[in-house]
Protein backbone atom coordinates (compact mmCIF):
# COMPACT_ATOMS: atom_id res chain seq x y z
CA UNK A 1 0.00 0.00 0.00
CA UNK A 2 3.46 2.48 0.69
CA UNK A 3 5.05 1.94 -2.41
CA UNK A 4 1.40 2.78 -4.24
CA UNK A 5 1.25 6.09 -2.68
CA UNK A 6 3.92 6.90 -2.86
CA UNK A 7 3.93 6.40 -6.94
CA UNK A 8 0.78 8.69 -6.92
CA UNK A 9 2.67 11.19 -4.82
CA UNK A 10 5.67 11.29 -7.09
CA UNK A 11 3.02 11.75 -9.98
CA UNK A 12 1.60 14.22 -8.19
CA UNK A 13 4.39 16.36 -7.61
CA UNK A 14 5.56 15.88 -11.52
CA UNK A 15 2.36 16.92 -12.82
CA UNK A 16 2.42 19.88 -10.33
CA UNK A 17 6.07 20.86 -11.23
CA UNK A 18 5.18 20.59 -14.89
CA UNK A 19 2.25 22.93 -14.52
CA UNK A 20 4.62 25.37 -12.33
CA UNK A 21 7.38 25.69 -14.48
CA UNK A 22 4.88 26.22 -17.58
CA UNK A 23 4.33 29.55 -16.04
CA UNK A 24 7.81 30.69 -16.56
CA UNK A 25 8.11 30.38 -20.02
CA UNK A 26 9.33 32.88 -22.28
CA UNK A 27 6.87 34.83 -24.29
CA UNK A 28 8.04 36.71 -27.22
CA UNK A 29 5.81 39.07 -29.06
CA UNK A 30 6.19 41.01 -32.21
CA UNK A 31 4.00 44.75 -32.03
CA UNK A 32 3.63 46.84 -34.76
CA UNK A 33 4.59 46.62 -38.77
CA UNK A 34 5.92 43.85 -40.35
CA UNK A 35 9.03 44.70 -41.74
CA UNK A 36 10.15 43.51 -45.12
CA UNK A 37 13.84 44.81 -46.12
CA UNK A 38 12.84 44.04 -50.08
CA UNK A 39 9.84 46.66 -49.64
CA UNK A 40 11.72 49.49 -47.60
CA UNK A 41 14.43 49.47 -49.99
CA UNK A 42 12.31 50.64 -53.10
CA UNK A 43 10.91 53.92 -51.10
CA UNK A 44 13.16 56.41 -52.68
CA UNK A 45 13.02 60.18 -52.28
CA UNK A 46 12.48 61.98 -54.87
CA UNK A 47 10.57 58.78 -56.98
CA UNK A 48 8.05 57.81 -54.46
CA UNK A 49 5.01 60.04 -53.33
CA UNK A 50 1.89 59.60 -50.96
CA UNK A 51 0.36 57.56 -52.97
CA UNK A 52 3.26 54.98 -53.96
CA UNK A 53 4.43 54.89 -50.41
CA UNK A 54 0.87 53.77 -49.25
CA UNK A 55 0.58 51.12 -51.77
CA UNK A 56 4.23 49.71 -51.33
CA UNK A 57 4.73 49.41 -47.45
CA UNK A 58 0.70 50.19 -46.54
CA UNK A 59 -0.78 52.45 -43.75
CA UNK A 60 1.53 54.01 -41.73
CA UNK A 61 1.83 53.09 -37.71
CA UNK A 62 1.14 56.28 -37.06
CA UNK A 63 1.27 59.94 -39.21
CA UNK A 64 3.23 63.49 -37.75
CA UNK A 65 0.59 65.59 -36.06
CA UNK A 66 2.64 69.03 -35.93
CA UNK A 67 3.84 69.12 -39.57
CA UNK A 68 0.52 68.64 -41.60
CA UNK A 69 0.84 65.12 -42.13
CA UNK A 70 4.15 65.95 -43.69
CA UNK A 71 6.01 62.44 -41.97
CA UNK A 72 5.10 58.97 -41.84
CA UNK A 73 6.28 56.70 -38.98
CA UNK A 74 6.10 52.40 -39.46
CA UNK A 75 7.56 51.29 -36.29
CA UNK A 76 8.10 47.49 -35.94
CA UNK A 77 9.04 45.92 -32.24
CA UNK A 78 10.09 42.70 -30.67
CA UNK A 79 10.03 42.03 -27.17
CA UNK A 80 10.31 39.23 -24.09
CA UNK A 81 8.48 38.71 -21.20
CA UNK A 82 9.47 35.90 -18.67
CA UNK A 83 5.89 35.04 -16.91
CA UNK A 84 5.05 37.86 -14.63
CA UNK A 85 7.25 40.39 -15.55
CA UNK A 86 7.06 43.36 -17.77
CA UNK A 87 8.14 43.21 -21.54
CA UNK A 88 11.76 43.90 -22.57
CA UNK A 89 12.10 45.23 -25.84
CA UNK A 90 14.92 43.26 -28.01
CA UNK A 91 14.79 44.84 -31.21
CA UNK A 92 12.78 47.92 -32.58
CA UNK A 93 12.90 49.30 -36.32
CA UNK A 94 11.59 52.94 -36.86
CA UNK A 95 11.09 53.80 -40.57
CA UNK A 96 10.59 57.29 -40.96
CA UNK A 97 9.23 58.94 -44.54
CA UNK A 98 9.35 62.85 -45.14
CA UNK A 99 7.35 64.07 -47.50
CA UNK A 100 7.93 67.89 -49.64
CA UNK A 101 5.07 69.97 -49.89
CA UNK A 102 3.43 68.35 -52.97
CA UNK A 103 3.67 64.71 -51.17
CA UNK A 104 6.86 63.53 -53.20
CA UNK A 105 9.07 61.41 -50.33
CA UNK A 106 11.96 64.49 -49.38
CA UNK A 107 13.89 61.79 -47.29
CA UNK A 108 13.59 58.00 -45.66
CA UNK A 109 15.15 57.43 -42.36
CA UNK A 110 15.71 53.95 -40.11
CA UNK A 111 16.01 54.13 -36.58
CA UNK A 112 17.24 51.42 -33.98
CA UNK A 113 17.21 50.69 -30.45
CA UNK A 114 19.38 53.77 -30.02
CA UNK A 115 16.09 55.73 -30.29
CA UNK A 116 14.14 53.63 -27.32
CA UNK A 117 14.28 55.72 -24.16
CA UNK A 118 14.17 53.97 -20.46
CA UNK A 119 11.75 55.99 -18.33
CA UNK A 120 11.96 55.64 -14.42
CA UNK A 121 8.25 55.99 -12.25
CA UNK A 122 8.21 58.37 -9.97
CA UNK A 123 6.71 55.62 -6.87
CA UNK A 124 2.79 55.16 -7.28
CA UNK A 125 1.75 58.17 -8.03
CA UNK A 126 1.95 61.58 -10.54
CA UNK A 127 3.28 64.34 -8.77
CA UNK A 128 1.27 67.21 -10.22
CA UNK A 129 1.06 70.99 -9.16
CA UNK A 130 -1.64 72.05 -7.28
CA UNK A 131 -3.69 71.50 -4.08
CA UNK A 132 -3.03 68.51 -1.82
CA UNK A 133 -6.40 67.90 -1.37
CA UNK A 134 -7.74 64.67 0.71
CA UNK A 135 -10.68 62.13 0.21
CA UNK A 136 -13.69 64.49 1.87
CA UNK A 137 -12.21 67.88 0.58
CA UNK A 138 -12.19 66.12 -3.24
CA UNK A 139 -16.27 64.51 -1.94
CA UNK A 140 -17.47 67.78 -0.51
CA UNK A 141 -15.42 70.15 -2.08
CA UNK A 142 -18.32 71.42 -4.44
CA UNK A 143 -20.81 71.49 -2.14
CA UNK A 144 -22.10 75.58 -2.31
CA UNK A 145 -20.30 76.17 -5.65
CA UNK A 146 -22.51 74.18 -8.24
CA UNK A 147 -25.86 75.40 -9.35
CA UNK A 148 -24.94 79.29 -8.21
CA UNK A 149 -26.89 81.75 -9.80
CA UNK A 150 -25.37 83.24 -12.66
CA UNK A 151 -23.81 86.23 -13.17
CA UNK A 152 -24.32 88.05 -15.98
CA UNK A 153 -24.55 86.82 -19.68
CA UNK A 154 -28.01 86.73 -19.77
CA UNK A 155 -29.56 86.86 -23.95
CA UNK A 156 -32.19 89.56 -24.88
CA UNK A 157 -35.29 87.08 -24.16
CA UNK A 158 -34.08 86.13 -20.79
CA UNK A 159 -31.70 89.21 -19.23
CA UNK A 160 -30.44 86.88 -15.97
Amino acid sequence: MSIKLSRAAAICAAIALAGLSGACARIRDHKGYVVDSTLIGTVQPGVDNRESVSKTLGRPSFAGQFDGDKTWYYIARDTRQIAFRNPRPVSQMTLIVHFDAKGNVASVERAGMEKVARVSLYGDKTPTLGRDRGFFSELFGNIGRVGGVSQGGGTADNPN
